[in-house]
């Protein structure tokens, strides 16, 4: 039975890991998520049932259009994929409850976040609007009105928390050091993680990053890079993990790293 759960969440996963592809590469540019339907967007084919399945379709299809024969990116897949794995995760984590609930969730406002920020450097306050709304009555139901009022309250330290390392980063580099959606993203972070975490998600997305931002600088001569992309990874990695920062702080003293 568990391994038909998370066969289950995994199909689960890459249906709405290819819905979350269009509103990804849609969402930025002020398009319809739902009209035009799907199609090539080298030829406008309109895509058919058998070339709308997560994953299978693009080897039916031989890796390109059935119309115009464009090669197909490998990247569609592999998202779907990687929505499809973490909804299996999740729920290995979590089991059938309310917390598999906000994951899902979390997990779902993550993936459409990296793929938005990635390709147009733009978090769509729509997104954070509609997946914070959504997080806060989930916790509600979960927590009571108490306990949500402190998972809101966690939001906005983190919110401005980051808003003050923009303000900071801004002096430092003498212009724009950070956009907009990376601080109001950051109290989701808050709502989801808790007040310490979210901040960790900082240093921990930063970490995960360097590498990457080296090599992304290296080929793009304007020097932007898009933070998004490696909060979220920062944050997914603590929130899947499960790390309680008091416990965290005990076995850094244990250790004696402080």
């Amino acid at each position: 039975m568990e391994i038909y759960y998370m066969i289950t969440f995994f199909i689960l996963g890459t249906i709405f890991g290819s819905f979350y592809n269009v509103v990804g590469y849609r969402l930025p540019k002020g398009e319809s998520i739902m009209f035009p339907p799907s199609h090539c967007t080298n030829c406008n084919h309109r895509l058919g049932p058998l070339e709308l399945i997560p994953i299978v379709s693009f080897f039916i299809q031989g890796r390109k259009c059935k119309s115009c024969h464009q090669k197909i990116s490998w990247f569609y897949s592999f998202f779907e994929f990687s929505c499809g794995g973490l909804f299996a995760l999740s729920y290995l984590i979590f089991g059938l409850s309310l917390d598999l609930l906000i994951a899902l969730t979390f997990i779902s406002m993550l993936s459409i976040i990296v793929l938005s920020d990635y390709e147009y450097m733009i978090i769509p306050d729509e997104v954070l609007i509609f997946f914070g709304i959504t997080l806060i009555i989930e916790f509600f139901f979960k927590d009571g009105l108490q306990a949500t009022g402190m998972h809101i309250l966690s939001g906005m330290l983190a919110f401005f928390t980051m808003w003050g390392i923009k303000k900071l980063g801004d002096l430092l580099f003498k212009k724009e050091s950070m956009g907009g959606g990376d601080i109001k993203l950051m109290f989701v972070f808050g709502l989801v993680l808790g007040y310490p975490l979210a901040i960790l998600s900082i240093f921990l997305g930063s970490i995960i990053g360097l590498p990457i931002s080296l090599i992304m600088v290296s080929k793009n001569s304007n020097h932007e890079i898009p933070f998004g992309p490696f909060l979220s990874i920062g944050a997914l990695v603590l929130f899947l993990l499960q790390i309680d920062f008091n416990n965290l702080i005990d076995a850094m003293n244990y250790l004696n790293i402080f």
